[in-house]
């Protein structure tokens, strides 16, 4: 038995065959029983995203448990093949297995490290798992486990502290200018992408307004309605300047919009409150002369580039840390999802072994004819004695071996050279998740 994961990413395949080989959440329960109806497959979980698709199932066999879960991959979409998706493909399984998916977790597999998206994404992939009776004992333990790794490298490092996306980077800037955005106000002069992108981090960190002016005024209408906002024309945003504590410029229009004429009149008009100026347009639509006015404080694309640029160095050493926690709880969980193996292996191939001698035992018993009981403590101390000295060398491998990493190969081999397939069948089927399909 062992823990598997096949799969694509950001990294390893282009978002044309990303996007037609990700499952949507209505069609995610059909996935989960077309993976786990193959006998192959003793428990599974499906986890689908932009950026990524993984299996990640417990297998009795790991080389075809990855060709099935291959096949299976490929089957979700009839323009792709098996040879189309190949190439794209990562395979892991047992500490590897366990190491992706605590590193996934814990977004240090992200395209951006420390975004906190991917975590919610696994708990959702987790609860339809455990929605459609796929799982089992061995991958609830695995993912609960990663969901718990993953608060633990938020909580004892620093890898989400830090603004690596523009719009963000535009928001830590201005909590630094005055403290807080409690009860502050921000005026949108554009509302393409990068503004709504904004919109969304002003109003999750404390802004109480927000103005959109847009030359489409339908589209500043609708922007503002998702952050229950003010639209108004692009024409009017000189005057609303005065009422704004933050003004965001991402019009793209060919000139400077935001002239220093105009900020001298509306700072004089603010009380020389001061007023925080992001230009995020290429080319540039704000004067950078008005950084040289009292109380203004103007940063463009390029200081919010660099500011970016110092947040993802800093990422990268936080990232460090996390690893050093990631390679912690591998060890203890590696321990524990071995021992599952050892211990029914070795009551397995103690009772085949006394069952063999057992039945020799007989048959010498019926040639024999009656025999003292003398005679038959004698047989059946030389047989047991027998049997002992021959399991101990196994037994001992087995025990000392099971946590290394030759382990699981160690219990393949035992499996198939005592066949002990029928009898750990059957312990297997007493102590699996009685919810298992």
């Amino acid at each position: 038995m062992n823990i598997v994961i096949v799969g694509l990413n950001h990294r390893t395949a282009p978002v044309d065959i990303r996007e037609r080989l990700s499952i949507p959440d209505s069609e995610m329960g059909n996935a989960l029983y077309k993976l786990t109806d193959n006998p192959v497959i003793e428990e599974g979980l499906i986890l689908s995203t932009c950026n990524r698709v993984e299996v990640c199932a417990v297998v009795k066999e790991t080389h075809h448990g990855f060709e099935v879960i291959k096949q299976f991959l490929a089957s979700n979409n009839h323009t792709l093949s098996l040879e189309n998706i190949t190439p794209s493909l990562y395979i892991y399984s047992s500490s590897k297995a366990i190491e992706h998916l605590f590193r996934v977790a814990s977004s240090l597999d992200s395209m951006i490290v420390g975004e906190p998206q991917i975590l919610g994404q696994l708990k959702d992939a987790f609860d339809h798992a455990i929605l459609h009776k796929t799982t089992g004992i061995i991958l609830n333990k695995a993912f609960k486990k990663a969901i718990s790794v993953a608060k633990r490298v938020r909580t004892e490092t620093k890898i989400a502290e830090s603004a690596v996306s523009i719009s963000f980077a535009a928001v830590e800037l201005a909590k630094k200018i005055f403290g807080n955005l409690n009860g502050k106000s921000a005026l949108l002069i554009g509302a393409g992408e990068m503004a709504e992108l904004a919109a969304r981090h002003f109003v999750g960190n404390g802004i109480e307004s927000i103005t959109i002016a847009n030359r489409s005024y339908e589209r500043a209408v609708e922007l503002a309605k998702n952050f229950n906002g003010e639209p108004i024309k692009i024409e009017d945003f000189e005057a609303e300047m005065v009422k704004s504590d933050i003004v965001l410029c991402s019009a793209g229009a060919p000139d400077y919009l935001i002239k220093t004429e105009a900020v001298k009149n509306v700072i004089g008009l603010r009380k020389n409150r001061p007023i925080f100026f992001i230009d995020i347009s290429v080319p540039r639509n704000i004067d950078p002369e008005i950084n040289a006015l009292d109380n203004v404080f103007l940063y463009d694309i390029d200081d919010l580039q660099h500011s970016v640029q110092t947040n993802i160095e800093s990422r990268k050493k936080e990232a460090l840390k996390a690893e050093e926690i990631i390679t912690e709880e591998i060890t203890s969980f590696v321990r524990w999802f071995k021992s599952l193996d050892a211990v029914p292996m070795i009551v397995a191939l103690k009772d085949r072994a006394e069952n063999i001698r057992q039945s020799e035992i007989e048959k010498m018993a019926n040639k024999l004819g009656n025999l003292s009981e003398i005679q038959k403590q004698a047989l059946e101390g030389l047989t047991a004695s027998i049997v002992n000295k021959l399991l101990h060398n196994p037994l001992t491998v087995l025990k000392k071996e099971v946590h290394s990493t030759n382990g699981n190969m160690i219990l393949e081999t035992t499996r198939k050279l005592f066949d002990l397939e029928a009898l750990l069948d059957s312990e297997e089927k007493e102590v699996h998740d009685p919810n298992k399909k």
